[in-house]
């Protein structure tokens, strides 16, 4: 089975690219499957990270970031894949 952990943030006004190199450089304790940074408008930033395990697992995910370089609480999400069509 494999579990699917979304983390998106949206970085203070002109941190954008700041926010992107902090996302990059966090290390998870235990490597997941794979792990997709993505960009988009508005300075958010997108971590999705794959897990082969169960959906009620224990896995690591990136922290909050510090020092006012987000506007708001990041958002977290847990998807279980039902497959590729």
């Amino acid at each position: 089975m494999t579990v699917t952990l979304m983390w998106e943030a949206r970085a203070a006004e002109g941190r954008g690219e700041e926010l992107l190199a902090w996302a990059r450089r966090q290390e998870l304790p235990l490597r997941p499957s794979r792990r997709e940074t993505f960009r988009a408008p508005q300075d958010r930033v997108l971590v999705v990270t794959w897990w082969d395990t169960t959906p009620d697992a224990q896995l690591p995910e990136l922290p909050e970031p510090d020092g006012g370089l987000v506007v708001r609480p990041v958002h977290r999400w847990r998807f279980e894949s039902l497959g590729v069509d």
